[in-house]
């Protein structure tokens, strides 16, 4: 468990910035996938459920202005940024060991 902060940037303008935390990378990538759906229901609010597939999440990350992560590094005591891939590879494993558990 590494302590993670999601830097998200939605828009062009420096004042869409804000953060998140969470206790690790796993929680950070199920919160990036909140995000989507908390977009999505903006989008579509009379829709009594919201499906969507990894192509549309990776897009929606896509288009983000910016979006990194800061992981807690324990050996060095410092945090390691990561980039939109790294947190779209991320998010592939993470989706693929839910839907592994589901079988």
């Amino acid at each position: 468990m590494s302590h993670t902060i999601l830097l998200i940037q939605p828009g062009n303008k420096p004042e869409t910035r804000t953060y998140s935390d969470y206790e690790s990378v796993n929680d950070c990538m199920e919160g990036v996938c909140k995000i989507y759906e908390e977009h999505l229901k903006k989008l579509n609010p009379k829709s009594v459920s919201i499906t969507y597939d990894i192509t549309q999440l990776f897009e929606f990350v896509d288009h983000l202005a910016d979006l990194s992560c800061l992981v807690y590094q324990k050996s060095t005591m410092t945090y390691a940024p990561y980039n939109k891939d790294w947190i779209k590879e991320k998010i592939y494993v993470l989706l693929r060991c839910q839907a592994n558990q589901r079988q």
